[in-house]
């Protein structure tokens, strides 16, 4: 009897250890189970703060383009429907611009004759004058002619004197055929200024009023002139027109700008640097 219950006993105690062996190798599944439903979490927590990332830099972006955006004057521009033309507008703190392209409709079809070379001009602003024939009797252009022209055309700002496009003089010339016995008043012409983009600054452009005419009347017989690479703007508040010859290669362009013309902006300021020459 005592033999069969001590091997009752070492049976029992052989099962016990049977489920306890049994046992602990199931706990890795489970452990790896939940190892497993750990990933996805830590997967999302990364998506999530990759969005983040991803929205934050969005906004870093656009908060960038906006700031490079501001400027004094805010324009707009678009193609006419068949994309020949460019319309642009805007309204800033010195005033309202509207300018656009010009059709080859529009320009002077016929060749222009040359003009008498005769150009009478002064300037207020510079307290300079001329009274001079642009041409030689070869037809080529005076050399003192164009330098007592050039004198009138200085920088009003700095006293710095450049030869000036003598296209320009021969569109003066014409204008005084145009309108005979009216002076020619010298607004602006070149500019030593920071704003090098001017074509006043590069001596291809001139502000002009010719006395006893309207400067819409002005203004509508300069186009006639044009056969192509002028600018021709219109200052209804200041009364003045704007001449000039386009870079190499650029189109017509016309505009009306409403601003003073008397503002100082940055860009028509000297150089920085430049300091005035001892006397």
């Amino acid at each position: 009897m005592r033999s069969l219950r001590r091997f009752g006993l070492v049976v029992a105690l052989l099962g016990a250890v049977g489920l306890t062996a049994e046992a602990k190798p199931a706990a890795a599944p489970a452990k790896a189970k939940a190892g497993a439903k750990a990933a996805p979490a830590k997967g999302k927590a990364a998506a999530t703060k990759g969005k983040t990332a991803a929205k934050g830099k969005a906004g870093k972006d656009t908060g960038k383009g906006k700031g490079k955006g501001k400027n004094k004057t805010a324009q707009k521009c678009a193609k006419s429907k068949k994309g020949k033309t460019k319309r642009c507008g805007g309204t800033g703190e010195w005033g309202t611009f509207f300018g656009q392209g010009v059709a080859a409709s529009e320009l002077r079809s016929e060749p222009l004759g040359r003009p008498s070379g005769h150009v009478a001009i002064r300037s207020g602003a510079v307290n300079e004058s001329a009274d001079v024939q642009i041409f030689q009797s070869d037809g080529s252009y005076d050399p003192t002619a164009l330098a007592s022209l050039d004198k009138v055309f200085k920088c009003k700002r700095t006293g710095e004197v450049r030869q000036i496009d003598p296209r320009l003089y021969e569109v003066l010339s014409h204008i005084q055929d145009h309108y005979q016995g009216k002076q020619i008043e010298l607004v602006s012409g070149f500019r030593f200024q920071r704003n090098e983009n001017s074509r006043h600054y590069h001596g291809s452009a001139a502000d002009i009023i010719v006395s006893g005419v309207s400067d819409k009347d002005l203004d509508a017989y300069v186009r006639t002139l044009d056969v192509g690479g002028m600018g021709i703007g219109i200052y209804p508040k200041s009364g003045f027109i704007h001449v000039d010859f386009r870079a190499p290669g650029r189109p017509s362009y016309r505009w009306t700008d409403y601003s003073t013309g008397e503002q100082s902006s940055p860009g028509k300021q000297p150089p920085k640097g430049w300091s005035r020459p001892n006397s």
